[in-house]
């Protein structure tokens, strides 16, 4: 069983940053890679960043890309997702997504809880 738990969303004035934190517990091997998505009410889910397992290879959305930073750190089984420059626009719920995570049940994807990101203008 793999849990996740996500932290550092909150509310913040445009312009101000925010740091995300996502943290996976319990019995599994190894985790490939790391998402973070967002979703605004009755919209999809859609890609914010991701990582690659040794955190060597980083992608982004167009509309964050320059202001987003996303890091893992394999030891801890953390990713993280550090916002500067937010605007209104990114107001949605964030969340993390690791990608073929290894147990002794098989290899699987999971999804974070979700945590608010409000910006206010």
């Amino acid at each position: 069983q793999v849990e996740l738990v996500e932290s550092g969303g909150g509310l913040v004035q445009a312009g101000g940053s925010l740091r995300l934190s996502c943290v996976a517990s319990g019995t599994f091997f190894t985790i490939k890679d790391w998402f973070w998505y967002r979703q605004a009410p009755g919209n999809e889910r859609e890609f914010v960043a991701s990582i690659n397992t040794r955190g060597a290879y980083t992608n982004y959305a167009d509309s964050v890309k320059g202001r987003f930073t996303i890091s893992r750190d394999i030891a801890k089984h953390t990713v993280y997702l550090e916002m500067n420059s937010l605007d209104p626009a990114a107001n949605d719920v964030y969340y993390c997504n690791p990608v073929k995570v290894a147990t002794a049940e098989g290899v699987n994807d999971y999804w974070g809880q979700g945590t608010q990101v409000s910006v206010s203008s």
